[in-house]
């Protein structure tokens, strides 16, 4: 064979025109060539792309970001290449393919180029047009690249299975399920994702943010259990801990809040000018240096410089809250006796928080209430009321504590 023939031959140059072909060759004779790094840039590429419709493309190059998505899509890519073989080969045989799953990862890594190509492109001209430089365009470069992938996609499964149209699209559709039967799954038993809408764990959480919520924390409950029979009580039941940021449902008015939990059954909780106490010792706090960057936190009453304060709890949680006011509303209360199978919760920006503070709104709240633990931020971008919204790339990944 001519080195000529070889290069016409070669699978990075006929998969653009003949995928069909291209993913035949590659069965019969490379089933692994290149098949991990291409699904993890694919993956990658795709979060990517993604990113960029909501962000300017040169804040692409930011490279906190790029080390981010690097590494949840080197483990997502991974994931999914292996997962994706196994459905689509099972499913497969259902409808009379032969195909295994080695090969379906051939399928599935080798139909990503369109959309990593359609990435490379959105990244040249992002840079090319400077950080500010916003790019009308990246949507339309984003469904066509993605179009593009779907199609080689399907051609190539059909032809690695020997479907024909029906069968082909048959498949898809039964992994279309399975994979969107296996996320319900993990957002109903193990974590479920979460978007921040008000300032009230402010430094902690910040709005914009995008948080994985741990469901079995706590165990599980008629209010964490989505479509689930009415049940009281929890399931592996195990109670929080003094510190834990947890979701809850408010009782009243079926709301699910964010907030601390600083109280347990039998504490008694109360704040003195401004400063909480649990069972009638003043919570260790330090003061920190006052920042002008949390005035946006406090409202229409912000101060120039917001104070800060380090708490520590008994037991060692330890994190920051803001006092925007002296003398505000929750900053003298009464005592609050935590009854039996409740605890009690506040916001971490103290002067703008609606929490158990506030008996006639959220009050004591039943363990049985609590959906889950705040684990990890995953995503992060600006309010963008005003601007064009952007990510905070320095958020993603933060552990919740």
């Amino acid at each position: 064979m001519s080195a000529e023939e070889k290069t016409v031959r070669s699978p990075w140059l006929t998969v653009w025109l003949s995928p069909r072909r291209t993913v035949e060759r590659l069965v019969a004779t490379r089933p692994t060539y290149f098949v991990w790094p291409l699904a993890i840039l694919g993956t990658i590429a795709s979060l990517y792309s993604q990113v960029s419709v909501i962000d300017s493309a040169g804040y692409l190059l930011n490279w906190q970001l790029a080390l981010s998505l690097l590494l949840f899509g080197a483990l997502v890519g991974t994931v999914w290449l292996y997962l994706s073989g196994f459905m689509l080969s099972s499913i497969g045989r259902l409808f009379g393919g032969q195909a295994s799953a080695l090969h379906m990862r051939t399928v599935f890594a080798w139909s990503t180029l369109p959309t990593i190509l359609g990435f490379l492109i959105i990244l040249a001209i992002g840079a090319s047009a400077g950080r500010g430089g916003a790019l009308d365009s990246v949507p339309l470069l984003v469904a066509a690249a993605s179009v593009w992938s779907f199609v080689v996609f399907l051609l190539m499964l059909g032809r690695v299975q020997r479907f024909g149209f029906w069968r082909t699209s048959l498949t898809y559709v039964f992994n279309t399920v399975l994979g969107l039967t296996i996320a319900l799954c993990i957002r109903s038993f193990l974590y479920q994702p979460f978007n921040i809408p008000s300032a009230s764990m402010r430094p902690t959480l910040l709005v914009g943010d995008y948080a994985f919520v741990s469901k079995f924390a706590y165990g599980y409950s008629r209010f964490s259990l989505p479509f689930s029979p009415s049940f009281s009580g929890r399931i592996f039941s195990a109670n929080p801990a003094r510190g834990d940021v947890v979701v809850f449902r408010v009782p009243k008015d079926a709301v699910d809040y964010v907030k601390r939990v600083v109280g347990l059954p039998g504490d008694r909780i109360q704040v003195k000018q401004g400063e909480l106490f649990i069972n009638d010792v003043a919570v260790k706090r330090e003061a920190l240096a006052d920042d002008g960057a949390q005035q946006d936190a406090c409202g229409s009453e912000a101060r120039g410089h917001v104070k800060r304060w380090r708490e520590t709890l008994p037991g060692g949680a330890s994190y920051e809250t803001l006092d925007c006011l002296d003398n505000g509303f929750f900053d003298n209360t009464d005592v609050y006796a935590v009854p039996d199978g409740h605890f009690f919760a506040l916001g971490d920006n103290r002067d703008n928080s609606i929490d158990s503070r506030a008996l006639s709104q959220v009050g004591y709240i039943p363990f049985e209430n609590l959906i889950g633990r705040v684990s990890v931020i995953f995503f992060s971008r600006e309010d963008g009321t005003g601007s064009p919204a952007r990510v905070r790339a320095t958020r993603i990944g933060r552990a919740v504590r």
